[in-house]
């Protein structure tokens, strides 16, 4: 099956930046829209970034402007490049992707990477 293995978190001060990257395996990547997800604590898991396999973006209203996915096909990697970070970005980021291989809907998530803003 696919599987997804983000990095690129760690620990920054408020207008900084961090590029994420996920790493997907699996031969079907090139065909697969790829997204970012993040989670705080105590609240739901929210999609930060999407992009499509013709490499259409969407974003959240809340880091548009800021944030940047992009991903590079022949690397089986998708980034999520985040500029003027906030505290209020402060959440795990996961990595998601979805196919129909099996001839039904079938979900992939990374394991996820801490990112914390300081004021």
């Amino acid at each position: 099956q696919v599987q997804l293995v983000e990095s690129g978190g760690g620990l920054v001060q408020a207008g900084g930046s961090l590029r994420l990257s996920c790493v997907a395996s699996g031969s079907i990547f090139d065909r697969n829209p790829m997204g970012w997800f993040r989670q705080a604590p105590g609240k739901q898991r929210e999609l930060v970034a999407g992009i499509t396999s013709g490499a259409v973006t969407n974003y959240a209203d809340t880091v548009k402007g800021r944030f940047t996915i992009s991903r590079d096909n022949a690397k089986n990697t998708v980034y999520l490049q985040m500029n003027s970070l906030e505290p209020e970005d402060t959440a795990v980021y996961y990595c998601y992707t979805h196919d129909y291989s099996s001839g039904t809907k079938s979900d992939y998530w990374g394991q996820g990477t801490q990112v914390t803003i300081s004021s």
